[in-house]
């Protein structure tokens, strides 16, 4: 029998939780390729700085995603309960050149294509496919989303989505589904000052309105803080609040619609080019918020600016419909049709935003940079190039400089 593993200790100081944050995410990118590319948008955007913005041409200045890379999109639920694969992250989120959204989903999803051992072949046709899904959506007509226009694997997924249960969240996010949460791993527990201001937080009523707008809650319920914590989540989380909150709406606990869990995220600057004078709020909190309504308004109603411990952060609710996509392993059938599919789903978050004059515009200009020999844009497919092969090397300096302790965690 193998020495029994050490049980694990949450973190009591900032400090500390600071120091295994940072051990956590260099290990979470060392663990493949495509995971250190979602992990570096800020280097994302000095390699295009460096090595393509040249090339890239300037779009109508239009909320983007920032960080439009594949683990940021997935089935999100509206307040109503329908559900449509949406941008689901919107960290990064600035009033920007929407070609910064084609290019960080390119790279995503050949880097994929990569880690899937698929032919180069197979990734020029996925850049096409790309490229034909986000121009198809600035077409008349093309706003609706329908299930069975899905590729199969994506269908799974949203049907998945569509008949998860708050049981199902529960179990997931925090491996219970009594009223609190459990502290190991991925939840840490919390400083006086903490919990103090969580709980001054939702006796706000704006905040306490969020609660109840969703699953058909009646306003002016009671909503307490039956528990929180620290939730390590993501290679975003480092150095940033990130909480837990688990809410009782109407006191009477006795059904599992009355639990709602909500995920206190801070918002921080972006890392993503802005467009030079354009009009955003200046608190980056109601920046994100703000660029959800334009991008993923499923997402966007669901969500609220607010202040804890003198720090911007964004309030919202988790429901069970809710699920990034799973994109480590790509099979070759479907790669095109995958591509096509989230090339559209980017491409209608900037086309709502834009009148039609100006999406056939646009849709001319991305149409008309196409290559004679292939249908994928020149600007395109040697930006993928370039920048495939920076990540590259980038990843593996990456894992040199930490795989004394990479190697440590896995064993």
């Amino acid at each position: 029998m193998g020495a029994k593993l050490p049980t694990f200790v949450p973190p009591k100081t900032a400090r500390r939780r600071t120091a295994l944050l940072t051990s956590r995410r260099h290990r979470k990118m060392a663990a493949s390729a495509h995971a250190y590319v979602r992990g570096s948008t800020a280097r994302f955007y000095e390699w295009v700085n460096e090595t393509a913005a040249s090339n890239l041409p300037e779009g109508p200045s239009v909320w983007i995603c920032g960080d439009c890379h594949t683990g940021n999109l997935g089935p999100v639920a509206a307040a109503d309960g329908k559900v449509e694969i949406q941008i689901r992250d919107l960290d990064q989120t600035v009033i920007g050149n929407p070609i910064h959204d084609v290019l960080r989903l390119a790279l995503s999803l050949a880097t994929a294509a990569r880690g899937s051992d698929l032919p180069g072949i197979t990734i020029l046709q996925m850049m096409e496919a790309l490229a034909e899904g986000y121009e198809s959506a600035f077409g008349p007509g093309a706003q609706r989303q329908d299930i069975s226009e899905m590729p199969p694997s994506l269908k799974v997924t949203v049907r998945k989505a569509l008949h998860r249960t708050s049981q199902q969240l529960a179990r997931e996010r925090i491996r219970d589904t009594t009223p609190e949460i459990p502290l190991g791993r991925r939840f840490w527990p919390l400083g006086s000052a903490e919990r103090k201001a969580l709980k001054a937080l939702f006796e706000q009523s704006k905040l306490a309105a969020l609660a109840t707008c969703l699953k058909s809650r009646l306003n002016g319920c009671d909503v307490s803080v039956l528990d929180a914590a620290y939730w390590v989540k993501g290679c975003s989380s480092l150095g940033r609040l990130r909480y837990a909150v688990l809410l009782d709406v109407d006191g009477e606990m006795l059904d599992g619609d009355d639990l709602c869990l909500i995920d206190i995220k801070e918002g921080v600057s972006a890392a993503a080019p802005r467009v030079r004078n354009a009009e955003m709020p200046r608190d980056n909190a109601e920046r994100v918020v703000a660029g959800a309504v334009h991008l993923s308004p499923f997402l966007g109603t669901r969500m609220c600016p607010a202040r804890l411990l003198e720090r911007s952060v964004v309030v919202r609710e988790l429901l069970p419909q809710d699920l990034k996509l799973d994109m480590e392993q790509l099979a070759r059938r479907e790669a095109m049709e995958i591509s096509r599919y989230l090339g559209a789903v980017v491409g209608k978050a900037h086309a709502r935003q834009l009148g039609a004059d100006d999406r056939r515009a646009w849709r001319k200009a991305m149409h008309s940079a196409r290559s004679r020999s292939t249908n994928i844009p020149n600007w395109l497919w040697k930006s993928v190039i370039e920048l495939l092969a920076i990540h590259q090397i980038a990843y593996l300096e990456h894992c040199r400089r930490h795989a004394k302790s990479c190697l440590r965690s896995w064993r």
